[in-house]
């Protein structure tokens, strides 16, 4: 009986830590990020959703912007998941190349612009917890997630454009209709 009464003890205050959680998130996180996410909305309003539009289109002309600029601009203003809308500005050949490279950069962006993807703030804050424990410096690791990140979408982007472009050739090859041999 007394292990059973210890059991629901322990399974209620899995509970009531949870809740004291969401407490300090309720008092700490969520208002920044509602304030984040005010300030993003009302900066695309200042600056006009068409420029903010005409500059993500510029920026598809070549790969390196197009892997790197697009994805930071998409993951900034749109956040996570809208940030994939603006694949709209690609052409066919590079949205998939365009999605692996902003899909991977919704986490490093978190350190600098926590509003771009709310989700991935408990795993960076989890990350920032053993940093602060080692008595270093947060702002240079968001600082590096951010460098880091910039490079790794680049790559994943050129990588991807690569592979898909392969696959569309072999696709166009074997679409093409074969010559029947006619049995005499």
């Amino acid at each position: 009986m007394h292990a059973l009464a210890k059991g629901a003890e322990v399974f209620i205050g899995l509970f009531q830590q949870g809740g004291q959680q969401f407490v300090g998130m309720i008092t700490s996180i969520i208002p920044t990020l509602v304030v984040l996410i005010t300030a993003v909305n009302a900066i695309i309003k200042l600056i006009g959703e068409e420029r903010v539009q005409r500059v993500a289109q510029a920026s598809t002309k070549y790969f390196i912007t197009r892997y790197t600029i697009l994805p930071i601009l998409a993951v900034f203003f749109l956040t996570n998941p809208m940030c994939y809308t603006f694949g709209k500005f690609v052409d066919e050949k590079y949205k998939p190349a365009f999605y692996d490279a902003t899909v991977s950069f919704v986490h490093p962006i978190t350190g600098l612009f926590p509003h771009a993807n709310a989700a991935e703030l408990f795993v960076y804050m989890g990350i920032v917890a053993g940093i602060q424990k080692l008595k270093l410096n947060t702002g240079d690791l968001a600082i590096r997630y951010f460098l880091v990140g910039v490079i790794v979408i680049l790559i994943r982007g050129i990588v991807t454009e690569k592979i898909t472009s392969m696959m569309m050739s072999r696709k166009d090859t074997s679409n093409k209709p074969k010559k029947e041999k006619i049995a005499l």
